[in-house]
């Protein structure tokens, strides 16, 4: 047994991830830019998919419409795994959250070239623990205000997930829900290694300016 899940339930298991990658491969900025008569999102800005470059259109409604719907397809990718697996265990759920933000990153329809799994993240750790998740989203929303720069919010904001999941969530590092924290933090921090780069340069675009990488 893993985590408390019987080896029959296991090829259950693997069906959830699947599902949630697929979930988590939606590309919804590419999707709202190209029905709102605003092209293509991969040929705007830094060519990214999230909302931050979505924004770059100029349309904060749209922008607004990607974080949304790019949260919610992690919380949705949770909620499913909860209904489909008869185990409660929290492994489903944990496992859905990780391979939902891998979906966004690396989308089978875009040929793996996705975004960089923040709002994702976001929706997937609320659905996974609200105060945990909320936690994180408020560090994100403060440090991009003060900084003005998306990217700086969300690195701060996921370099410390695996801390707030000890505290104040009381998570044990030995649970599931632990494991994809961290796990959802190193893939995102990974996707931002460029931005990373940039913000120790002082070239990293501000939210709502004109870039070549930067957003989610």
């Amino acid at each position: 047994m893993i985590y408390g899940i019987p080896s029959y339930d296991l090829p259950l298991m693997a069906g959830v991830g699947f599902l949630s990658y697929l979930i988590g491969s939606i590309p919804f900025g590419l999707v709202l830019t190209a029905l709102s008569g605003e092209g293509d999102i991969r040929q705007i800005g830094s060519g990214n998919i999230g909302a931050t470059n979505v924004l770059r259109t100029g349309n904060r409604k749209l922008a607004a419409g990607t974080l949304v719907l790019d949260a919610t397809k992690g919380a949705f990718a949770v909620f499913c795994a909860f209904v489909l697996c008869p185990f409660h265990t929290g492994a489903a759920e944990a496992l859905a959250a990780a391979c939902a933000v891998a979906g966004h990153c690396f989308p089978v329809w875009l040929k793996f070239k996705g975004g960089k799994g923040v709002a994702t993240g976001l929706g997937s750790m609320i659905a996974l623990s609200p105060a945990i998740g909320l936690c994180c989203c408020a560090v994100w929303l403060i440090f991009a205000k003060v900084t003005k720069i998306s990217s700086a919010g969300a690195l701060v904001a996921f370099a410390a997930l695996p801390l707030l999941m000890i505290w104040p969530g009381h998570i044990p590092f030995s649970s599931p829900t632990y494991l994809s924290g961290v796990l959802i933090a190193l893939l995102i921090l990974a996707r931002h290694h460029a931005n990373i780069t940039r913000i120790f340069t002082g070239t990293e675009p501000r939210i709502g300016q004109g870039g070549n990488q930067g957003g989610k």
